[in-house]
């Protein structure tokens, strides 16, 4: 016992040195990669002034120019081509694990962001709408690698995002609507200056979260009936993978060149927009942290829990504030910091649970328990 003590301590330990390293390349330097891309997009909107009017020359569904459609869809398809779908049962048997990953993802977590918006940026409707907006898109990307850093339950979290994306498409625009319109009515907060769509707003997510969702579905269950599960994962997914930073990356050069000189000019807005985001995601995080320990779910679970409530899908934040409101937008500005604070965030966090599970679970896990390494 004492062996396999000192042995799980062990684990424990060279997991939290290696966080960083098991990070790919472009993912540990993701932080660099935005601020890189924001740079060139900043240059480009500078060296080509009439950039605007060319990007909208040919414009498809939603009034979006064609160039940031393609880089909407290439950043949204690779990350639900992983998702397992076929495995919702998996977590679905676990309903304290399910009750509690919906309430603070459907409910909590919406609530806190249009709280925290409302607390800093009253006084602007474009950002708040925007940080609203992230708040309402669930964790469907970035999560899961955060999830296995910290040595979470591999397959609760890849079903909690199969679970988000289902959901999102049900209810994005339905959240949407009560916490940018009726929400604020009851509660007498004034949304002068805030035009919205909400037939737009679902339009938007049927197209940017739909299509992708259909073909990373149609992706799995074609790849892995012709090659197997082992040559989809093992294979194919890392080779789908980058093109979600590309996409991410592409799309923020096209958003900062035609924002440039808005973002130059007034560089405490994207500080402001930060404070807000760092608070969610310590509230999200701790939150979901304490409650599966409350709930005796144990680390692995517990970890997940807590992701998948800090997580966001700022893809589709971006894509429904471009959709919407426009790839100029106040909204568009406030979804492209997201990712910027996150990633950091997150690294951070998964010290965190790393230090939690040597703290509060020195007993090794029982065996059978989350995810086999």
């Amino acid at each position: 016992m004492a062996n396999a003590a000192t042995a799980h301590r062990t684990d424990t330990a060279a997991s939290e040195v290696n966080v960083i390293a098991r990070l790919s390349f472009l993912d540990r330097f993701l932080p660099v990669w935005i601020l890189l891309a924001m740079a060139l997009g900043i240059g480009l909107g500078r060296a080509i002034p009439s950039l605007n009017k060319h990007l909208n020359a040919i414009q498809v569904t939603s009034g979006t120019s064609l160039p940031i459609f393609i880089g909407l869809l290439v950043m949204m398809y690779p990350v639900l081509a992983k998702v397992r779908y076929g495995h919702l049962d998996s977590v679905t048997r676990d309903r304290r694990m399910l009750i509690s990953s919906l309430i603070l993802n459907w409910l909590v977590g919406p609530a806190v962001m249009f709280a925290l918006a409302w607390l800093t940026l009253a006084g602007e409707p474009t950002y708040r709408t925007g940080l609203i907006i992230v708040g309402l898109a669930r964790c469907i990307a970035m999560v899961l690698i955060w999830n296995d850093l910290s040595c979470g339950d591999r397959e609760a979290a890849a079903v909690l995002v199969a679970l988000n994306s289902l959901f999102q498409i049900l209810m994005f625009s339905v959240l949407g609507y009560f916490y940018l319109e009726v929400l604020p009515g009851w509660l007498g907060l004034s949304t002068v200056g805030l035009h919205l769509s909400i037939a737009r707003i679902a339009e938007t997510v049927a197209i940017f979260l739909g299509v992708p969702l259909l073909a990373g579905f149609l992706t799995r269950l074609v790849g892995e009936k012709a090659k197997g599960r082992d040559w989809y994962e093992s294979v194919l997914l890392p080779r789908l993978g980058p093109f979600a930073l590309y996409g991410l990356l592409y799309t923020i050069v096209i958003l900062f060149a035609l924002q440039g000189h808005t973002i130059t000019s007034r560089p405490g807005d994207v500080a402001r927009i930060a404070l807000p985001l760092l608070a969610y995601f310590a509230i999200m995080w701790f939150g979901g942290f304490f409650l599966g320990r409350r709930l005796g779910l144990g680390y692995e679970r517990t970890a997940t829990l807590a992701f998948t409530a800090a997580g966001n899908n700022f893809e589709l934040a971006i894509a429904v504030a471009i959709g919407v409101f426009g790839v100029t937008s106040g909204e568009a500005l406030a979804g492209v910091v997201g990712p910027l604070i996150e990633v950091p965030v997150l690294v951070s966090l998964v010290y965190v649970a790393l230090w939690a599970r040597r703290r509060f679970y020195a007993d090794p896990a029982p065996a059978g328990e989350g995810h086999a390494r």
